[in-house]
């Protein structure tokens, strides 16, 4: 990862408290020793003018350590007396150098834990090979948009009041935003190009050598901007919910620019907008499947000429609530109906309730519910969903089973805390079908027959397929 300097010091975000500001520090995190400016404080620094600015994008994170011994009044004001820091915690070794994963820990002479580099390179699994030809080229999806750097609190007692301090369980950093989408295709196995601008600051190199080297994206098509420095969003993660503050500027140049004509693809992810961007034009003309994706609207308006946009596009996945506001119907299946008359495939997402499609070319209408699994973060969940029935829907898979594909792996992300690095890769889908079939009274049941169609899948999937990761800019990773 780009500074090693950053490694152990960015534990805490710190703020001076004047008036109703507020400081949210990360368990273990000490005060560090007066000197010159170091990338620690300028990664503190920048979280905490974030935290000043209003804005929200997607965010992601790694898995949630609880710290021992924390102190029960977690609320302290930032002025007068302080309690003791909370004691550190101890967490898994991360390293993406040269796309590998390293094994958590291994032990010293004296019995102690220490990080162990010696990493295994992933294998990449292709779900596609079976369809492909040995000329084939290009890439499976294409996708283009703005790379957050993402830095996540997570375990917080509760949000933040105006002039007080908190103390958080972990913290984790990742590249967010369009990244989400990127990182959750390419660990499908997914061939994909991503267009975005990166600033010329640490962030941008931090951001590029994780989607580059650990996450296999492949970043031809875009761009490092001098003097452009790389927006940020800091994630409050509160009870199952988050807060975001973001701060940031347009990008100084677009999308279509960095792409021009469009490469050779057999997918690509654009945003259903009042003007369908230029080069998601063109690649529709070039018979590129588009995937439509969608912001909530915060105006209200809805406006109706993007849905007359819909003939661009092959699917479009919006939540219930974008898909009911979009068609102004007041039920999710009236609502996917609709769409289902603009759109070949329409699939509208419903949250723990599952997943529900209509497939115009295939003459299928499916509705399939989700996992029985505990959420902890939803944060990611649509991306990892988009991407996984993105696969399904390349590979010709049957409705059905393109959406228990893709609640399976929205379901694996949201076990854990964030989403870019949260999500599933095939060694995880693998894992997880290893252990659903271990028990025999499982065997039998019949949420684990629908998924009967990935046994041949996961069969040929090497043990060294890759898995998520837990990346932060630290070594060590108290998320």
């Amino acid at each position: 990862m780009p500074s090693g300097r950053i490694a152990a010091n960015t534990r805490s975000v710190s703020a001076r408290a004047s008036g109703s500001d507020v400081v949210v520090r990360t368990a273990g995190a000490r005060a560090p020793a007066p000197g010159p400016p170091s990338d620690a404080g300028m990664a503190r620094n920048t979280a905490a003018m974030a935290l000043r600015r209003a804005g929200s994008t997607s965010n992601s994170t790694s898995s949630l350590t609880s710290p021992a011994n924390a102190p029960e009044d977690s609320a302290r004001y930032t002025s007068g007396t302080r309690n003791p820091p909370p004691p550190a915690i101890i967490s898994r070794i991360v390293s993406s150098l040269g796309g590998r994963r390293a094994r958590p820990y291994r032990r010293a002479a004296a019995g102690r834990s220490v990080p162990d580099m010696d990493a295994i390179p992933d294998r990449r699994f292709d779900p596609l090979s079976a369809l492909r030809k040995p000329s084939d080229g290009g890439f499976d999806l294409i996708l283009a948009g703005t790379v957050f750097q993402d830095i996540i609190f997570t375990g917080l007692p509760h949000a933040p009041e105006p002039g007080t301090e908190i103390w958080s369980e972990g913290m984790g950093s990742c590249p967010g935003g369009v990244a989400n989408q990127a990182i959750a295709a390419a660990r499908l196995g997914l061939r994909t190009g991503l267009a975005a601008a990166f600033g010329d600051d640490g962030y941008g190199d931090y951001n590029w050598k994780i989607l580059a080297g650990q996450e296999h994206v492949d970043l031809s098509l875009s761009r490092r901007i001098p003097g452009w420095h790389s927006p940020v969003t800091v994630s409050l993660s509160v009870q199952h919910d988050r807060s975001l503050v973001t701060h940031g500027h347009p990008a100084p140049v677009t999308s279509s620019q960095l792409i021009g004509a469009p490469p050779t693809a057999l997918a690509g992810i654009a945003e259903l907008d009042d003007e369908i961007e230029p080069w998601a034009v063109a690649a529709h003309q070039a018979g590129v499947k588009l995937f439509g994706d969608v912001g909530w609207d915060p105006s209200g308006k809805w406006s109706p000429v993007r849905l007359e946009n819909l003939k661009y596009f092959h699917a479009f996945l919006p939540n219930q609530r974008e898909a009911m506001a979009f068609t102004g119907k007041d039920n999710p299946w009236s609502a996917l109906y609709a769409l289902a008359d603009r759109v070949p495939v329409a699939v509208v997402t419903l949250g723990a309730q599952g997943a529900m499609a209509v497939d115009s070319e295939t003459g299928e209408e499916e509705w399939v519910p989700s996992l029985p699994v505990t959420a902890f973060d939803p944060t990611g969940a649509g991306d990892c969903f988009d991407a996984a029935f993105i696969v399904g829907s390349l590979a010709g898979w049957p409705l059905g089973n393109r959406l228990r594909f893709a609640n399976l792996c929205a379901s694996l992300a949201v076990q854990e805390v964030g989403g870019s690095l949260a999500a599933p890769g095939w060694g995880d889908i693998a894992d997880w079908w290893k252990r659903a079939n271990s028990r025999p009274e499982r065997q039998s049941s019949q949420w684990l027959r629908r998924f009967g169609f990935l046994a041949d899948i996961v069969s040929d999937v090497p043990l060294a397929a890759q898995r998520r990761a837990t990346a932060t800019i630290a070594h060590l990773s108290d998320a």
